[in-house]
């Protein structure tokens, strides 16, 4: 059987990767995308079995666009993964910090280390790149003995790199959500967990109503998040994760809360993964 194609953002050996991999098994092909538009774009079109997308971080936050994105394509959310997100140096072997002229990563990646960076002397070069593991790739390719990049674990592996400085990051409590994707919802009595994207009725207590809905049938929500519906002046979506223990119960929650709402969609319904226990891993 030929392995999973999976869309990611980013090269291999990117968090993406590691997050596809979480998901479905090691056993995959990562297509490797320029843009989360790009990724949307291959899973809508076909050309890959599944993608995996990064929807929010602890630090940085939630990631609109790609809500929108999911929305314009019409993708269906079928799980989620955590990563705990760790930062390593790393150059080429036989390398040391003393000899570093030039750092390369990602700007998030390089906010997230900049007290690490601001311990170096002002002689090393900070450079904004594209991804964390596209610098260490480029580091290989080139053969580049005065430059190290920030990225994860795996990029180092990948591409043969030796980490000079270890889990450099800043807050040691940075997590990552993803989201695994598809063309077709995955239907399973198992599932616990719904994303959902809502348009609300202009009308007096509309939020307040489907949220104590939800409260009453002993649905869980974890989060809302607004962002303004294009074309619409001062007209918002509200996406929404829920989870549940009682399918019947959640059933019938969807159904009262559709009476206040102008849309309600479903992203995706899924079974729930926890970052608590990506924590316990580290």
């Amino acid at each position: 059987m030929l392995p999973k194609k999976i869309a990611i953002q980013g090269v291999a050996g990117a968090f993406h990767e590691l997050a596809a991999q979480k998901f479905f098994g090691k056993d995959i092909k990562a297509v490797e995308c320029d843009t989360f538009r790009e990724l949307a774009q291959k899973l809508h079109a076909g050309e890959v079995d599944f993608a995996v997308m990064a929807i929010e971080n602890t630090i940085a936050g939630t990631l609109l666009p790609n809500y929108s994105l999911i929305n314009e394509f019409d993708l269906k959310v079928v799980g989620e993964v955590y990563l705990h997100i760790e930062m390593q140096l790393m150059a080429l072997p036989g390398v040391r910090l003393p000899q570093i002229a030039y750092i390369h990563s990602h700007p998030i990646a390089i906010a997230q280390c900049r007290e690490f960076l601001d311990t170096l002397p002002a002689t090393v070069t900070v450079v904004e790149k594209n991804d964390t593991a596209e610098s260490a790739q480029l580091i290989l390719k080139n053969m580049l003995a005065d430059t190290a990049a920030i990225a994860g674990n795996l990029a180092a592996e990948m591409y043969g790199l030796h980490v000079i400085a270890k889990d450099i990051h800043t807050c040691k409590q940075n997590f990552t959500r993803f989201l695994a994707l598809s063309r077709t919802p995955r239907q399973s009595d198992l599932n616990s967990k719904a994303s959902l994207c809502l348009e609300l009725e202009h009308r007096s207590g509309s939020l307040a109503k489907v949220l104590g809905i939800w409260a009453k049938h002993g649905v869980n929500l974890t989060k809302i998040q607004s962002a303004p519906i294009i074309g619409k002046p001062y007209q918002y979506w509200f996406y929404v994760d829920l989870e549940w223990s009682d399918n019947a119960a959640y059933r019938q929650a969807m159904a009262e809360a559709s009476m206040y709402t102008a849309s309600q969609s479903i992203l995706g319904e899924y079974v729930r993964n926890s970052w608590e226990a990506e924590k316990t891993k580290n």
